[in-house]
């Protein structure tokens, strides 16, 4: 908890404000006695809007102090976007959580997280390829996020936990409700790598339809890139998509998401490519986009006379990874 107390959980949880509201507030105030003594009227001349409902304070402080309390009991942490240890790429989205909930460690800032997300009944071509891009990538440092959903995420993780990476999991619930079920050893795994699992919901809130949706904009603010590896036409994948082209991010599509077959509805990943998305064939492809600019790869291409397959093919074997 940081020194403001319980205020910016309290602020988080005051019901019928949007997120942007909720931020104004954490930005208006620095003590709960401040915010106690506000009226409906006063606080809507904050706001610069009306209020629907005003809220019951003592009720609400009393709630987020259980929160509080449940929150340690369960070595869960909770962090706000005032704090210093708030994740940077995500407070500069347009509508950040007020509060984050975790477990385990925060990500580096200093280093870049590679989204990777896809449907839940994948190709098995697109699962290996999930699999096989997610440890490769890493062994050569990176970390993923995804959502710990079944199919993609969850093939997702497992790779980049094999290629010793610290995880990272976004939910669409508390994180003491781990869904699916059947993924909560993956989730004890990810906090063992030294990674973390986190949502912007407070422990005991159930997932629910909505809730998903907008965890996925966390996934991509906390990415430097997204990798969509195969999606369907209706895909909560493409909502990933969308937030990482609004929030200026790098925006992949696996090879394999774009190879129809006939058994497996692509076209979701199909039609970002269609629309101008890149095509990833490896993790070498996005360690070149990542970690060689065009200038480095001309001049080093100028002084070896190698073409771009080999510069790959280079990379891959000092990086002991596959392609």
């Amino acid at each position: 908890m940081s020194k403001r107390g319980l205020l910016d959980l309290i602020i988080s949880l005051l019901p019928g404000l949007k997120i942007t509201d909720k931020i104004s507030l954490l930005q208006a105030f620095d003590d709960e006695e401040k915010l106690f003594v506000q009226t409906k009227r006063s606080m809507e001349e904050i706001l610069n809007h009306e209020l629907r409902e005003f809220w019951d304070i003592t009720e609400i402080h009393e709630k987020a102090g259980s929160i509080d309390t449940g929150c340690r009991m369960r070595s869960i942490n909770w962090v706000s976007w005032n704090d210093t240890d708030y994740p940077p790429l995500l407070r500069e989205t347009y509508d950040p959580p007020a509060v984050i909930f975790y477990m385990g460690k925060l990500p580096n800032p200093e280093k870049s997280l590679l989204g990777m997300v896809g449907t839940r009944n994948p190709s098995p071509q697109a699962a290996e390829q999930a699999y096989k891009i997610a440890g490769n990538i890493g062994r050569a440092g990176i970390s993923v996020i995804s959502g710990l959903a079944l199919g993609i995420d969850a093939m997702s993780h497992r790779g980049n936990l094999i290629g010793s990476a610290p995880g990272y999991a976004v939910l669409g619930s508390g994180i003491d409700q781990i869904y699916p079920s059947v993924n909560r050893p993956l989730a004890k795994r990810i906090l063992d790598s030294g990674g973390a699992i986190i949502s912007e919901y407070s422990p005991g809130v159930r997932p629910s339809k909505w809730t998903f949706p907008a965890r996925n904009r966390i996934i991509a603010a906390m990415s430097r890139g997204v990798l969509i590896v195969e999606a369907p036409k209706k895909s909560g994948a493409l909502i990933t998509a969308a937030f990482a082209l609004e929030q200026g991010k790098d925006l992949w599509v696996a090879s394999c998401g774009v190879r129809e077959d006939g058994k497996f509805d692509k076209r979701g990943t199909i039609k970002l490519a269609d629309d101008g998305a890149e095509i990833i064939n490896s993790a070498c492809d996005v360690l070149y986009k990542w970690n060689m600019t065009a200038v480095e790869f001309d001049a080093y291409a100028a002084e070896t006379g190698a073409n771009k397959n080999e510069i790959i093919h280079s990379m891959a074997n000092f990086l002991k990874i596959e392609i």
